[in-house]
């Protein structure tokens, strides 16, 4: 049967995209299973990893019931306003997000328990399975990312036989996306971070007690919120950003080849997916070099992690270049691919640098003066390492459009996730030790296992700080390419810095990220302090809990944690949602246009100091646990609070603002030019 007339650019070469994710597919079922494969034969681990898994799927289960909704009332207005095809795009994006958090989430709370039973045959044994719990992750985001945006393209042109309907499919195959990712994002990070801040308060300032000590009530609340905010949540944000980013690159792409004189209008949209079809194959090569090197007795975790990624970075720089020459005759397109993937790179250097090196010493040295001094430090670190990111970032922004416009900016996003693959591996493994970690605490492991989880847990601390370093760094590009998108769509034109409307826009979208993650921690606030006062109550009045001689009721301390992210992640989730509309019928398109610049760039920035703050203040505790004062120090003391204050930064403000971002855009590009016409 031959294709439809629109459909005459896909020639077999492109076919093998969506191949590539069914192999990376193939690799996640082969990966899980080896996991299970190995036994988990004690009982005190098992029992922990079990309530762990339980809290974990049932929270997941409250979330979506709340969420479901709210998706299925989007879906419909979409389908009313642009057709039944991007409605059900949207559910498709949606539903892959899901599935996506879901299956990393599974695999995560398996592959915990496991870890730390390796961690007592050795380093490279824990590292291998940790690594091989967030590798699910990584792959099955990359893999659905690629062959979700390719059926909603593709798909929907196949029905609709117009790229620029099939364009607004895909925009609302992203839009499900995004929404979903927010609410997980917001309400993980909630759940996780109120529990490890009561935990931290009460068990080991005020108590005296370890760090996920079995008599605090808090601690297996903790580990069960580190899988659904840093595994489910971090899932569904990364396949925001990787769809997203796939979505302004094609809607760019189709603008650049349609006024062009490239013989084939949709050779850049081919070219996209060339780029990412390319990166997940390294991706999935790099994966499993990790694994087969993490094997040896003498192993280097940071190097091993580290050379992974930048392998596959460097595999996917090389390779944009014959890309690029096959199918425009130059090398314009590599260049932006080229700026993007060295652009993630150094954003990343930099957050390991300013989460794991010098600044995090001098933290931990000011800690010796008190958590004031510490605290202090700490946002000084913070702020001082987004400096060079945003000089990074700006040199991206100017090489790429130096040759293809904003498509080339379009382009370097793209080349910062192409190889989210290992990069999201690498960045989801550290829950997975962090876990590990727990469990060995909760069940009276050997000293020597609690230290090797500890190695794994410390460098997975910098690793995802990395990892939401360039995520707020694509989540810029992708935002601007969008914001593009918009424009266009919208006949917006230039943007006069004159017009009121546009200055206005600009100061309401610059305030929107302060006002979103005030509201983020304020909810970590909150259901904290619910959690610092049940902690004490089980002190108080469970007879002989702190000597160890009476359980403490976990349940108790889940259930607090799961109402209060439910309750509280949906004001800031429609906040989002609704500005640009706000902003639309109250100022005008132009003044939606600055709210998107304002948006993005003081999103970025914040989003970047939260993320390195944080990582920094938890570091230096665990230098100080380790070498300098040891655990219950005054200095030590002082760090638990610069942590407990960085820890609603990082890993739920933080990483939340680079969904938002992007999400305005994507609203505002579904809906407000139907509203327009």
């Amino acid at each position: 049967m031959s294709l439809p007339p629109p459909l005459s650019a896909l020639t077999l070469p492109l076919v093998l995209v969506p191949l590539v994710s069914l192999l990376g597919l193939l690799a996640v079922a082969l990966l899980a299973r080896g996991i299970v494969r190995h036994p988990l034969d004690d009982d005190a681990i098992l029992r922990i990893t079990l309530t762990i898994h339980e809290g974990a799927t049932t929270f997941l289960a409250r979330e979506y019931a709340v969420l479901f909704p709210i998706l299925a009332l989007v879906a419909i207005l979409l389908a009313v306003g642009d057709g039944i095809v991007a409605g059900l795009a949207f559910v498709g994006g949606a539903g892959f997000s899901v599935l996506s958090g879901y299956i990393g989430m599974q695999v995560a709370t398996i592959a915990n328990g496991r870890t730390t039973l390796e961690a007592r045959r050795s380093l490279g044994a824990a590292l291998n399975m940790a690594f091989s719990g967030g590798s699910v992750m990584g792959i099955v985001v990359c893999s659905l990312g690629v062959a979700g945006s390719f059926v909603s393209f593709f798909g929907s042109l196949a029905v609709v036989h117009s790229v620029e309907r099939a364009l607004v499919a895909a925009t609302g195959y992203s839009m499900g996306a995004s929404l979903v990712a927010l609410f997980a994002r917001v309400g993980g990070g909630i759940f996780t971070k109120a529990a490890d801040v009561g935990a931290d308060l009460v068990g080991k300032v005020e108590a005296g007690i370890p760090e996920d000590d079995p008599r605090n009530p808090a601690s297996i609340a903790d580990n069960v919120g580190d899988n659904v905010g840093d595994i489910a949540g971090m899932g569904a944000d990364l396949y925001e950003s990787y769809v997203g980013a796939i979505l302004a690159a094609n809607i760019l792409g189709y603008w650049f080849g349609r006024n062009s004189t490239l013989a084939d209008a949709l050779a850049p949209i081919r070219f996209v997916y060339y780029v990412v079809g390319v990166g997940l194959l390294f991706s999935l090569v790099a994966v499993a070099s990790v694994k087969l090197f993490s094997r040896g007795d003498r192993v280097s975790p940071e190097a091993l992690l580290r050379y992974g990624s930048i392998g596959a970075s460097v595999a996917l720089l090389a390779s944009s270049i014959p890309l690029s020459l096959g199918m425009f005759g130059d090398l314009k397109a590599a260049w932006a691919v080229i700026a993007g993937v060295v652009a993630g790179v150094l954003i990343g250097l930099v957050s390991e640098y300013y989460t794991s090196a010098r600044p995090v010493a001098e933290i931990a040295e000011a800690s010796k003066s008190g958590a004031a001094t510490n605290i202090l430090s700490g946002m000084a670190t913070g702020m001082k390492s987004i400096v060079v990111p945003v000089f990074v970032i700006v040199a991206a922004i100017l090489a790429a459009y130096a040759g293809l416009g904003m498509f080339g900016v379009a382009l370097a996003g793209v080349g910062m996730l192409g190889t989210l693959g290992i990069s999201l591996s690498v960045d989801a493994y550290g829950p997975i030790a962090d876990n590990a970690g727990g469990i060995a605490e909760l069940t009276g492991q050997d000293p020597s296992v609690r230290e090797r989880t500890d190695q794994l847990d410390s460098l997975g601390n910098t690793t995802a700080a990395m990892g939401k370093g360039f995520a707020v760094g694509s989540a810029a590009l992708t935002s601007l390419a969008l914001f593009s998108s918009f424009a266009q769509t919208a006949n917006l034109g230039v943007l006069n810095v004159l017009d009121p409307r546009v200055v206005a826009g600009v100061f309401l979208g610059g305030v929107l990220p302060f006002w979103f993650s005030a509201l983020l921690i304020e909810a970590v606030g909150s259901t904290a302090a619910l959690m610092v006062a049940e902690v004490r109550r089980q002190f108080r009045e469970i007879s002989g809990l702190l000597q160890g001689l009476a359980p403490s009721d976990p349940n108790a301390c889940i259930a607090i944690s799961t109402q209060g992210a439910l309750r509280y992640m949906v004001p800031p989730a429609l906040i989002g949602i609704a500005t640009p509309f706000v902003t639309f019928f109250l100022l005008g398109k132009e003044a939606v246009g600055g709210v998107l610049l304002g948006a993005t760039v003081s999103g970025t920035l914040l989003g970047l100091y939260m993320a390195n703050a944080g990582g920094a203040w938890d570091n230096a505790k665990k230098l100080i646990e380790k070498s300098l004062g040891g655990k219950g120090s005054l200095q030590h003391q002082a760090s638990v609070v610069g942590d407990t204050v960085g820890d609603p930064l990082k890993d739920t403000a933080g990483p939340s603002l680079n969904i938002l971002i992007k999400l305005i855009s994507v609203v505002a590009l579904s809906f407000l030019p139907l509203f327009m016409r």
